[in-house]
């Protein structure tokens, strides 16, 4: 079938598996021209089917010749409909990864469930005895409770007021007000419940019981700050609790594990176009302005740039990993340079829908999120027909 981009709102509903597969190609080719790492051998990524969370599986393959072990929950193909992108994603890697003689399987479904995690350690028992290093970066709306049962759903809202600013349409360019009520204690309890760290913790938890934690272990999972044009819808809003939450399991979790001299860090990644980050207001239009001025500047960055530095430059240099006073590692550092955040200060003000295309970079925001989904990717040609119905090679059943 010929497939194109279908959008509904910030939603693609469509994914192109041959652009899928070359994105996975070129993220595995930039890991290998900036040479080995000494890094993970026996990797669990949970999360691991789009953006960091495939960048940390890809790099963790193709930097370190790690075997890797990914769980994600994607939809699968059917005749004449397209599976999520998450999935073609990880057909690619796994037919990459076992090409090069690397072990790769994945497990798909509800990462918050105690099947999966179940499944999971099961693997990890059979086939590599114990990981090294624990990713995880899961970004679900909604997650099931294991033990109540509960359905929590996350929002994104203002935490003490209603908060008004810029936003964009990515698709049109234009830039309108936008006012966001405030949220709820019910709102934040259950944006903590979704995105907080008591799941990560969970998954810790479980595999240390069952000593599948290696001597030396280290978990990531990836967090955001952003800057204060964003803080009160972000950073403090019920995301910025959530995030609050899971900053703090990570001193939780590295106490639990000085037995084995294991570590747990939370890395503060830089802001990328992500399907979550397109639907919140007012990022769109920051990451556009952002972008066209890390562009300028040349410290622009993908998820595969920032994830390869955090590994290279941060998690395995054999020296201590550098945190900041909360103990967490800034691979945001460059989008956090004073410098950077005074010129988009200063450009937010002169953003309208008549100056963005000139002052920001809409178009490089518009690439990335259809990139996200296989599409505007280099080589790839969208007029020949494509084969929806890719397996996953090492799925696990």
């Amino acid at each position: 079938m010929i497939i194109e981009p279908r959008m509904r709102g910030f939603i693609c509903l469509t994914s192109h598996p041959d652009g899928c597969a070359q994105n996975v190609k070129n993220q595995i080719e930039y890991v290998k021209s900036k040479g080995n790492i000494n890094g993970p051998k026996k990797v669990l990524v949970i999360g691991a089917s789009t953006g960091f969370g495939l960048a940390s599986r890809i790099t963790a393959a193709f930097g370190s010749d790690a075997s890797t072990i990914g769980v994600f929950f994607e939809k699968a193909p059917s005749t004449g409909k397209t599976a999520s992108p998450g999935w073609y994603n990880s057909a690619a890697f796994e037919k990459e990864a076992h090409a090069a003689g690397l072990y790769a399987k994945s497990i798909n479904g509800d990462a918050f469930s105690k099947e999966i995690k179940e499944k999971t350690l099961a693997t990890i028992k059979a086939d590599l005895s114990q990981v090294d290093l624990v990713i995880y970066s899961l970004a679900s709306p909604v997650r099931k409770h294991p033990d109540t049962e509960v359905l929590h759903r996350s929002t994104l809202k203002p935490i003490g007021g209603a908060y008004t600013n810029k936003t964009v349409d990515f698709h049109t360019g234009n830039v309108s007000e936008i006012s966001i009520e405030p949220a709820t204690e019910e709102d934040i309890a259950n944006t903590v419940a979704v995105m907080g760290g008591e799941d990560w913790a969970m998954w810790i938890d479980a595999l240390k019981a069952e000593n599948l934690l290696a001597e030396g272990a280290t978990t990531v999972a990836y967090s955001y700050i952003g800057p204060s044009l964003t803080e009160a819808v972000y950073r403090k809003g019920t995301i910025g609790r959530a995030k609050d939450d899971l900053e703090a399991t990570a001193f939780t979790i590295a106490n639990k594990l000085k037995d084995i001299n294991g570590k747990a860090y939370v890395s503060v990644n830089k802001a990328l176009v992500t399907q979550a980050s397109s639907a919140i207001p007012v990022i769109p239009l920051y990451i556009s302005l952002l972008y066209k001025i890390m562009k300028e500047e040349g410290i622009h960055e993908g998820t595969i740039e920032q994830i390869q530095r955090l590994y290279a430059e941060r998690l395995y240099t054999g020296s201590p990993v550098p945190v900041d006073e909360q103990g967490r590692i800034r691979i945001d550092d460059w989008e956090m340079r004073e410098d950077v955040q005074a010129k988009v200060a200063e450009l937010w003000t002169e953003a309208t829908t008549e100056t963005l295309p000139s002052i920001g970079d809409l178009a490089g925001y518009r690439s990335d999120f259809l990139s996200l989904f296989g599409f505007e990717i280099d080589n790839v040609d969208y007029q020949k027909e494509a084969n929806e119905l890719v397996e996953i090679e090492g799925l696990v059943e």
